[in-house]
């Protein structure tokens, strides 16, 4: 079954921009366990939500998995795991965290449990419920 994603980033150190500029990238540095295990589990192909973190504090566009985990390159200890992703489109307009905090729809959603977590599953009903919101 399909799954989808989102992967967080401050947008002073990564931005959607800079990943639509690069054409793809490798999802490297992710130093948490729960956020690596969810690394693991994208499969080729799945969804993955790009959220500007800090500054922003919004989804702003859509990402695909076209490398499934594999050892990062960046870890020099330990067993850590890194995705590459192409970035698919932006959304029309960012999805902000406010507007996902007012959604009863999302009171669920990762986001709004785990804050913290880096990298996080998204439901198929959250997922279409933000591409809902991003066409108001």
């Amino acid at each position: 079954m399909k799954k989808f994603w989102l992967v967080k980033q401050e947008p002073s150190a990564y931005s959607w921009a800079d990943f639509v500029a690069d054409g793809k990238t490798a999802w490297t540095g992710v130093r948490n366990y729960t956020a690596r295990n969810n690394l693991r589990a994208m499969r080729n192909g799945e969804a993955v939500f790009f959220y500007h973190s800090v500054t922003e504090k919004a989804v702003v566009g859509i990402a695909k998995v076209i490398r499934e985990a594999y050892r990062d390159p960046t870890a020099t200890e330990r067993d850590w795991s890194a995705v590459d992703l192409v970035p698919d489109k932006a959304l029309g307009r960012p999805v902000t965290l406010d507007e996902i905090k007012r959604n009863p729809r999302l009171k669920e959603m990762a986001l709004l449990r785990l804050s913290r977590l880096s990298v996080q599953p998204v439901t198929s009903a959250e997922f279409q419920e933000i591409l809902r919101m991003e066409k108001k």
